[in-house]
């Protein structure tokens, strides 16, 4: 019977904060949503490369996608994602103009993206450059953050690699 009474209380307790912890999303959310970024930016740079023109990377604090243009403004100018269509949640498509074949991806309002001092670009041979302020200068940090954490995503100026 003690064993019966300690085996609940110890199930009780695990329970109380298994629970809390796994409804708790925020800190699932932000690093899903880092990984998402670091894969658009690192497919981005790849994409200029292997098509020979420039590819646009359209951030904003619940977005990130891709374009063949800067202004992104007809589904020509997007781009195709490599499994032929995005995750289709509804941050997404909220975010994406309802569009499921684009490369863009939205994230739940807990997460926050900010750049650089401007928007950027891939040049035909996978070098970054600020649409604003031409060619980068030092290295350009994505941060993501959300419910308590903060990843960070950098693009090297020059060769454009792309790293945590």
């Amino acid at each position: 019977m003690i064993e019966l009474v300690a085996v609940m209380v110890i199930a009780g307790l695990l329970a109380t904060f298994a629970v809390n912890r796994f409804f708790q999303r925020d800190t699932f959310d932000v690093r899903s949503a880092s990984d998402q970024v670091a894969s658009i930016v690192r497919y981005g740079q790849k994409l200029a490369v292997a098509q020979n023109r420039p590819v646009y990377v359209r951030i904003n604090a619940k977005s990130m996608a891709l374009c063949f243009t800067q202004a992104c403004d007809s589904p020509a100018s997007r781009t195709v994602p490599p499994t032929g269509t995005n995750s289709g949640s509804k941050e997404t498509l909220l975010a994406c103009g309802g569009w499921s074949n684009w490369l863009c991806e939205g994230w739940p309002s807990s997460v926050t993206l900010s750049d650089g001092p401007a928007g950027f670009y891939f040049d035909p041979l996978g070098r970054p450059y600020y649409t604003v302020y031409g060619d980068f200068r030092e290295i350009l940090v994505l941060a993501v953050a959300g419910g308590g954490q903060q990843y960070q995503i950098k693009v090297s100026p020059e060769t454009g690699y792309v790293y945590r």
